[in-house]
């Protein structure tokens, strides 16, 4: 067994630290598009359906499919899935899903996270004041194209730079400590900007209309769009983004908690504080200073190409208007909400990879922590110089959205028919702070599986047309790098299992 001897400090940094996890960009600036997108109001119902039957289900899932390997000495996805059956290799590699894709959306993620510092930057000097509308749009293209400007590589740089450093401190010193201040800041800064979104008064500043006309259009019940295949596919997508279930990491993290420590109540508290920041916060902000001063037709329109345009280019522009003080005030609120969502999502992307190194390999903390950013600069390159090549798209889509479903598919099937359910119900309730209904075992075992099996199937035929049309040599080769990127992870839980049978079926020491 590993002498991974990593904790959590709290109960409290626990929570915090799962919940800034499932916190990311996309809480402000993709759910209130896709709310747009799929019936306002009337979104909220597949939504919240979704949530129950299938984020609330995974989430108990990983949490003790966690615990249960941690008590095994096992901190990462390819030994965590072994140990619910050791009989069959194959959940060893379905497992290295939990290490590839932490890797290949950190590649990227982290590229996303550093815009959030450079704006923050930007509001400090307080550049954008007098830039105007265009100038600022232009200046977001500019910026992710890297053109004229070498910007974009600082900030990249120092934004990994500051993950591997935190990382490098170790889960309850690096990781928890990072949670208990980025978490509380940025539900400061999110109620300061929701206030100042909903109180939003037309003839003020500019705006032409009250900020809680923007709330009300963003709420209002499209119920037509309820039966949409789409809407409810929309929905699924939404809750693996936001939960960031099917990664990997919640089992990571899950694995160093205490083996008769409560999972129920502390997965529950996690996904609730997150849907509270997304349903309240993230669509207090964005669409009603956008609607207030652009108008209902307009804002729609920009809608059409995601949350980015309107969260970069169009904010910052409409934070100015509010004057030089409070404009800075409000793009600082921002910009830093941001940058906390986003590095205490990235962080969370980097223990597992840490942890298969430290249990299999023997590896300290600290040359552990700098290898994952020596990965993720490599390996990030790519989605930084050839951004507009659609590189970082394609990194997106098969390790920010196709891997995510088929892992979540698999690692349900093992825990629930595999493990089998009795098991898998004891385990979720070792311990527990509360008393879980029992409609969610069947739940577990046979709705939620249905429901992740219908979002695979109605994703085949976008996966198929992708393969057909692989588009510009930057998308072949962003796939290549993915799929020797998932070879290597697989060689890599290849040899640590020979190691492990030459050392008597455990994980090697680790100091």
């Amino acid at each position: 067994m590993s002498n991974n001897q990593e904790s959590w400090g709290s109960r409290l940094g626990l929570i915090l630290a799962m919940a800034g996890n499932a916190v990311g960009l996309g809480n402000f600036l993709r759910f209130p598009v896709q709310a747009i997108q799929n019936g306002g109001g009337a979104f909220i119902i597949p939504y919240l359906v979704c949530f129950l039957l299938m984020g609330i289900p995974l989430l108990w899932v990983e949490w003790a499919t966690g615990r249960f390997g941690g008590k095994k000495g096992n901190h990462s996805t390819p030994f965590i899935l072994h140990e619910l059956d050791p009989g069959r290799a194959i959940w060893k590699y379905i497992g290295v899903f939990g290490i590839f894709t932490n890797i290949a959306v950190a590649a990227y993620y982290c590229y996303l996270e550093s815009w959030t510092l450079n704006y923050v930057w930007m509001f400090i000097q307080g550049s954008f004041n007098g830039m105007g509308q265009e100038g600022v749009a232009d200046y977001f293209g500019s910026y992710i194209s890297l053109s004229g400007s070498s910007t974009a590589i600082y900030f990249w740089l120092l934004c990994l730079f500051l993950n591997t450093y935190i990382l490098s401190r170790g889960l309850s010193g690096g990781v928890e400590k990072a949670a208990k201040v980025g978490m509380p800041m940025l539900l400061l800064f999110g109620l300061f900007l929701a206030y100042k979104g909903i109180t939003l008064k037309g003839g003020e500043f500019g705006a032409i209309l009250d900020g809680t006309v923007g709330l009300n259009y963003l709420w209002t019940p499209n119920f037509d769009t309820i039966w949409n295949t789409k809407v409810w596919l929309a929905a699924a997508g939404q809750i693996f983004f936001t939960l960031s279930v099917g990664m990997g990491s919640i089992q990571c993290y899950a694995a160093y908690v205490r083996s008769k420590q409560d999972i129920a109540l502390n997965a529950m508290s996690a996904g609730w504080m997150n849907e509270f920041v997304e349903v309240v916060l993230g669509s207090s902000i964005l669409i009603p200073i956008a609607i207030g001063y652009l108008g209902v037709d307009r804002v729609v329109e920009l809608t059409q190409s995601g949350g980015l345009g309107l969260g970069f280019k169009t904010l910052p522009y409409l934070f100015t208007q509010w004057g030089p003080l409070m404009g800075a005030v409000a793009g600082i609120c921002w910009f830093g909400l941001l940058f906390f969502a986003g590095i205490t999502s990235s962080l969370a992307m980097g223990t597992p990879v840490m942890a298969f190194l430290r249990d299999e390999f023997g590896w300290k903390r600290g040359p552990s922590a700098w290898t994952f950013g020596l990965i993720i600069l490599i390996l990030g390159a790519p989605t930084v110089f050839f951004f507009n090549e659609g590189v970082f798209d394609e990194y997106d889509y098969w390790a920010g959205t196709v891997s995510l479903v088929v892992f979540a598919f698999f690692e349900v099937i093992l825990f629930a028919w595999v493990f089998g359910m009795d098991r898998g119900w004891k385990e979720i309730n070792e311990g527990a702070d509360m008393r879980i209904p029992v409609f969610f075992r069947w739940v577990i075992q046979y709705v939620t599986p249905v429901i992740l099996l219908a979002v695979l199937l109605a994703s085949i035929p976008d996966i198929l047309s992708k393969i057909q049309n692989p588009g510009n040599v930057y998308i072949v080769g962003a796939r290549l790098l993915l799929l020797t990127l998932y070879a290597g992870i697989g060689y890599a839980v290849y040899v640590a299992y020979r190691r492990r049978v030459t050392n008597g079926g455990k994980a090697i020491h680790n100091k």
